[in-house]
């Protein structure tokens, strides 16, 4: 419980718990005394020596001033020990990035108020002024990560590099809902443009986000052998638990709803901007570069990145690396045609029992 944004006490369901008149004050019933708090920059491990300590479940944070900064529980503790693969920072909380648009000024102050990781400048054309301008006056306020994109030609990512991203990310057009690239007829197919862009960023020592055209775990592998650092999956990710789309039933399968920040849907609610668009303009007056559509159920988050991390390290003994980096820098490329890929694939066979990690829903939607 704050007071402006002093702390004055703490509240917790065993307070509430046998609690019999429900017209009573907070600060009546509230833990006022002998709080047990720590300063703003406690770590887990520090954290969870006082809270064995004191044999408490709930660890105050505190600035200087008094005012409250956070609070730890045993619960976050566990989650840490049950996730250990999470990204978090040093005080144990997941690192985010948020993305803004062009010149969003009023957004990126309240984002890095409230301590984002990492700001990224998404527009679906990342090689233009006002991007540039957005990433250097970032750059000259504060003192914070910032990606941009999206771009496809070395020129480009040379251009972001000298306004000073962290990172660049790469893809116009290869995303399974995006129709950029047939609506406007621009872009580059995609191993192309990673491997363009990275020969520009690797002079810099700044990593490239392959954003968009993973379709299986194998192409993951492609992706960073090309050049990129890591990846950004979109439909992949679609069809999971987690996602938001909603489940519906197809000819008797499961399937997700889906649609692209290009969609016309997606549009009308806000996205335009990234379109260099107006969502005011109302629904006829835009011009959509994406579609909405379903892809295949895939159950949960856990189990899918399990395959998908297991291709990638298959793909990498293949090649004999045993770091991402070196998979960067060691691996070939050998053009295929279409027998190449039909031989790819399972063929002369009528498969009965589908691979969790392979389906033949995705051949049918090819």
């Amino acid at each position: 419980i704050v007071e402006g944004k002093k702390l004055v006490g703490i509240l917790t369901r065993r307070d509430l718990k046998f609690l019999k008149d429900q017209s009573v004050k907070l600060n009546e019933v509230m833990t006022k005394e002998n709080l047990v708090t720590a300063p703003a920059n406690t770590t887990l491990e520090q954290a969870k020596e006082v809270l064995r300590r004191h044999k408490i479940e709930k660890l105050l944070l505190v600035n200087a001033q008094f005012e409250l900064a956070g609070l730890i529980t045993m619960r976050d503790i566990d989650r840490v020990q049950q996730y250990p693969n999470a990204v978090r920072d040093k005080r144990g909380r997941l690192r985010v990035g948020a993305a803004v648009g062009v010149k969003d000024f009023d957004r990126i102050e309240a984002l890095i108020e409230a301590e984002v990781d990492v700001i990224v400048v998404d527009t679906a054309h990342g090689h233009s002024q006002n991007v540039i301008e957005t990433v250097k006056e970032i750059k000259k306020k504060h003192n914070i990560d910032v990606i941009a994109g999206n771009v496809a030609t070395a020129e480009a990512t040379v251009e972001l590099l000298k306004a000073g991203v962290n990172a660049v990310k790469v893809g116009i057009g290869p995303g399974a809902i995006c129709t950029t690239r047939v609506i406007s007829g621009v872009g580059v197919p995609q191993i192309s443009a990673i491997m363009d862009c990275a020969s520009a960023a690797d002079k810099y020592d700044i990593p490239i986000i392959a954003d968009g055209g993973i379709r299986m775990s194998g192409d993951i592998t492609k992706a960073i052998a090309a050049g990129a650092s890591s990846v950004m999956l979109g439909s992949l990710l679609a069809g999971l638990d987690e996602s938001p789309g909603m489940l519906v039933i197809y000819k008797g399968r499961q399937f997700k709803e889906y649609r692209g920040m290009g969609s016309l849907g997606a549009m009308v609610k806000g996205s335009a901007d990234r379109y260099g668009q107006k969502s005011s303009l109302g629904k006829d007056k835009l011009v959509p570069e994406g579609v909405e559509g379903r892809v295949p159920y895939r159950g949960l988050l856990s189990d899918f990145v399990y395959q998908l991390v297991g291709g990638l390290r298959a793909g990498m003994g293949y090649c004999g690396t045993c770091k991402i980096e070196s998979l960067r820098t060691r691996a070939k490329f050998v053009r295929i045609g279409t027998a190449g890929i039909n031989e790819s694939h399972p063929h002369d066979i009528l498969i009965t029992k589908e691979a969790p990690n392979y389906s033949t829903r995705d051949i049918l939607e090819d």
